[in-house]
């Protein structure tokens, strides 16, 4: 039988294309010009609207890797223009961008069934220490099929994600070292590891060099990296630490998966709607497949 753990890694890895495809999408342009917001506004108001016009530190907080200078300027900008009018805007962004990208799969009944059990599996979770997930179960579902599964999916991805910082916090990386080591080279190849690259974080999370390079030689002071002209590079203690972080982070992870007869079959029932998002070629690392 299938771990609950096991269960919550393979649906992590599953469901995560899925998800990203609201902040990495070829009409986010038209997007910036319709709010008047630049990229680092818009990223923040679409994905933190339903925290609601809270303080940027809050949003911070719940960003964790991000630098809370970044936040103090682009929530203020988002909130602005009304997190509304931008939820709205990213709904609609979605809807374009993800019934393009499904085509036919769109109209699959198979599609909104897999919504609902996922969105099922959301409604059963306790979000306490949870405060991103709790607010996006606390958003409307929309009613269009694969809108309504990216929703239920996000919900269960921000809920993981909650987890993984708590997972940070417990392993004393702030924020900066968290960015720093994440992106930190391994000594050896991990098939399909998720990372953007020390210039992509250094531009999206705003991190300068000299506050990269402070928290890498932090980092180094524990023994968990090298630094070298060539970058960082994690030594056996890192990677050991690296592999404790998403450890504790599945198993965090796997209290929604518990008691769920049909995981399985739903995670496995999602990969033909992720597969086609990725089969678009937008996502980073993917090339559009001919149809």
């Amino acid at each position: 039988m299938t771990t609950s753990t096991a269960l919550a890694r393979a649906a992590y890895k599953t469901l995560e294309p899925f998800h990203v495809t609201a902040y990495f999408n070829p009409e986010l342009g038209s997007a910036y010009e319709d709010t008047g917001l630049d990229g680092h506004a818009w990223y923040v108001g679409a994905r933190a609207a339903p925290m609601g016009p809270c303080a940027p530190s809050v949003v911070a907080a719940a960003f964790y890797n991000f630098n809370p200078a970044l936040i103090e300027r682009a929530w203020p900008a988002a909130v602005a223009v009304g997190l509304d009018a931008v939820s709205e805007r990213r709904w609609a962004l979605l809807d374009s961008v993800l019934g393009t990208a499904l085509g036919s799969l769109a109209d699959d009944p198979a599609l909104t069934e897999l919504a609902g059990r996922l969105g099922d599996i959301g409604d059963t979770a306790s979000f306490a220490g949870r405060p991103l997930a709790a607010a996006w179960h606390s958003a409307a579902r929309p009613e269009v099929p694969h809108l309504a599964l990216w929703h239920s999916i996000t919900v269960l991805r921000e809920w993981r994600g909650d987890g993984h910082l708590a997972a940070l916090i417990d392993a004393e990386l702030d924020p900066t070292e968290a960015a720093v080591f994440h992106e930190a080279d391994r000594p050896n190849p991990q098939p399909g590891r998720r990372a953007l690259g020390k210039r992509i974080t250094q531009l999206t999370r705003e991190w300068s060099e000299s506050e990269w390079g402070s928290a890498a030689e932090r980092l180094a002071g524990r023994g968990l990296l090298t630094v070298s002209a060539e970058g960082e590079t994690l030594t056996d203690d890192g990677v050991a630490l690296d592999q404790h972080i998403e450890d504790r982070t599945d198993i965090m992870a796997s209290a929604v998966w518990k008691n769920v007869p049909d995981a399985e079959q739903l995670i496995t029932g999602a990969r033909p709607y992720v597969k086609a998002v990725i089969d678009a070629g937008f996502l980073p690392g993917t090339k559009k497949k001919a149809s």
